[in-house]
């Protein structure tokens, strides 16, 4: 027997509060994470090859993509800690319901754009 459910496929429509927004981003800056393990690597492979491959990632860390970049992590890695230790305040039974739960996703929301906002003036 086939079931009549509503099907909403138009994403635009559902509108989600702001713990839900936390942890989407909270997952998305893991896998930038993983990602960011991989050209943090080969950079440091590359300064330690040689001298010459050390002035050349000190040259690409001078250009303003690889500053971009490098903002993209440590922003990724800050929201990643702050969110995280969120999730682990929830764990210990704080923030569980809706009214705080939504608070201290939008403290976290705001704390990460700060920090990254300090970062990316120290990096400029």
């Amino acid at each position: 027997m086939k079931k009549q459910r509503p099907v909403n496929l138009d994403l635009t429509t559902i509108k989600m509060h702001p713990a839900a927004n936390a942890s989407i981003l909270h997952r998305i800056s893991g896998v930038i994470m993983v990602f960011a393990v991989g050209i943090l690597l080969c950079l440091l492979s590359l300064s330690l090859s040689s001298a010459e491959g050390f002035t050349e990632v000190e040259a690409m860390l001078d250009g303003f993509f690889f500053k971009f970049i490098i903002l993209g992590i440590v922003s990724a890695i800050m929201y990643h800690f702050l969110a995280g230790v969120r999730h682990l305040l929830m764990d210990l039974g704080h923030f569980e319901e809706k009214v705080s739960g939504n608070t201290s996703a939008k403290v976290v929301i705001v704390l990460w754009v700060i920090l990254t906002v300090l970062a990316g003036v120290k990096l400029w």
